[in-house]
């Protein structure tokens, strides 16, 4: 660990995103990335001295064995037929290190039941290959009223580019990966009859460069998606060689500021091909290419796992040949944001890279989305601005964080402060009521309860679909 925090003190001198990844960071990196492991199918958390089961996965050896559930508190773990080795006290990384291990072996764990810590209970597992299906591209529909007309309106979030190298590497014909996730998806968007599809990729920090490129083939025809410039300044136009597309209707991209890397790669070129309406934040501005580097590759016999380095090899551009380094996917309709790109975003990091650009690639726009449609959605979206209760609410909460933020003093006095607290709290349930009060967002067969109450508490997304309904009209 010390020796990670100081790697990472003098990588992150070279520029943001040159980390080094010890062994267990390295393993849970490739996690996130691959959405898979091998163990037991359980996340856990801390709670003081204790390795505490915050969710069993469903599928997994744990939720098979109906002994283990939330909140359980683990205490032992001996692998096969070993001793137990007793884990209080014991950081929760390398609680999680004992109790993973390869397919098929065996862990056995002690642990407190819940509400009756009185008794060590026993449980025998094997271990198995877990996917992390909530980390995974989720799709739903959610009809919308223009009029009347009702459209189905289809929406893809996607809160990573992820991509099972390992067994892409291996020939594994049906290697787990975002764009193959989403095309499916969408052709059970196009069974359903689908009018408009929109992509959320909120809070999307990017992930595998080849996906992104892959996920754009699912929208656009062959041709470039995104130019990569090496260090030597060699440039290599990366381009989608998939013949056709699996859907060509009305598409609406959803960012926000924390929308980076491969989501402004994918996001840009829809952008550029005027194929889809780009809606939300501007994005974070990371426009460089990082590759990892095992150290044990370079020491073949030494006996313990090294970690690897992260580090930046190249830059990408769009196929217009603009960077997006520091200055991000400006959107179509851009909506007020509570987060400056002088703070958050990759303009505020100390090392980062210069934004620039080179020469544009060849490349045919599809002129699916026209100045005039752009023109016209801006106008809906200045007058839903003025009128929907929780746009407005949204500016206002927007403006008290900023005000907040620029204090630069706090009563120390603690009534002052109650009060304050509860004129807040007053407000917010003010809101809330005028929110409910403004009933349904069109017409009362527009969308369900539930889809209402989801719509209300997410106007991004709300305003979002408003936007894709008028495009399909």
């Amino acid at each position: 660990d010390v020796f990670q925090f100081f790697m990472n003190a003098v990588a992150s001198s070279y520029d943001p995103h040159t980390n080094y990844f010890s062994p267990i960071s390295s393993e849970n990196f490739n996690i996130n990335m691959n959405l898979s492991l091998e163990g037991i199918g359980a996340r856990l958390t801390q709670s003081m001295d204790y390795t505490v089961i915050n969710e069993v996965i469903a599928g997994g050896p744990a939720y098979k064995s109906k002994q283990l559930h939330k909140d359980d508190k683990i205490i032992g773990v001996a692998q096969g037929d070993e001793d137990y080795v007793d884990v209080i006290g014991w950081r929760l990384q390398d609680v999680v290190q004992l109790i993973r291990g390869p397919k098929g072996s065996t862990v056995r764990l002690q642990y407190l039941k819940n509400g009756d810590e009185g008794m060590v209970n026993e449980v025998v597992l094997i271990r198995e290959k877990i996917n992390l299906e909530d980390e995974s591209a989720k799709a739903e529909m959610i009809p919308i009223s223009k009029g009347n007309e009702v459209y189905n309106l289809g929406v893809i979030t996607i809160p990573g580019f992820y991509m099972n190298f390992e067994d892409a590497r291996n020939g594994v014909p049906d290697y787990r990966s975002v764009s193959r996730d989403v095309k499916k998806l969408v052709e059970e968007l196009q069974e359903q009859n689908v009018d408009g599809i929109m992509i959320d990729l909120r809070y999307n920090g990017g992930g595998a460069l080849p996906e992104a490129i892959n996920l754009t083939g699912l929208f656009i025809d062959q041709g470039p998606v995104v130019q990569v410039k090496h260090s030597n300044g060699e440039i290599d136009v990366q381009k989608n060689k998939n013949s056709g597309v699996v859907y060509d209707g009305p598409l609406a991209v959803l960012v926000n500021r924390f929308s980076a890397s491969a989501s402004e790669i994918f996001s840009a070129a829809i952008q550029d091909y005027n194929r889809g309406i780009i809606i939300g934040e501007t994005t974070f501005g990371k426009g460089t290419v990082q590759q990892m580097a095992g150290f044990n590759r370079y020491y073949p016999n030494y006996p313990e796992k090294m970690g690897n380095l992260k580090f930046t090899l190249s830059k990408y551009y769009r196929v217009s040949g603009s960077s997006t380094q520091n200055i991000g996917v400006t959107p179509d309709i851009e909506f007020p944001s509570a987060f400056d790109a002088a703070e958050f975003g990759e303009s505020s990091r100390p090392n980062s890279l210069k934004w620039d650009q080179i020469i544009s690639s060849y490349y045919q726009p599809t002129n699916t989305i026209s100045q005039e449609i752009i023109e016209n959605l801006e106008s809906l979206y200045k007058e839903d601005l003025k009128t929907d209760v929780d746009l407005k609410n949204l500016v206002d909460d927007i403006e008290k964080m900023r005000q907040n933020q620029k204090r630069n003093e706090l009563s120390l006095n603690l009534d002052e402060r109650k009060a304050e607290q509860e004129k807040n709290e007053e407000e917010n349930d003010l809101q809330k009521k005028l929110s409910e009060s403004a009933g349904k967002i069109y017409q009362e067969y527009s969308t369900s309860e539930e889809d209402q109450k989801k719509l209300r508490e997410d106007p991004y997304l709300k305003e979002g679909l408003r936007l894709l309904a008028e495009l399909v009209k």
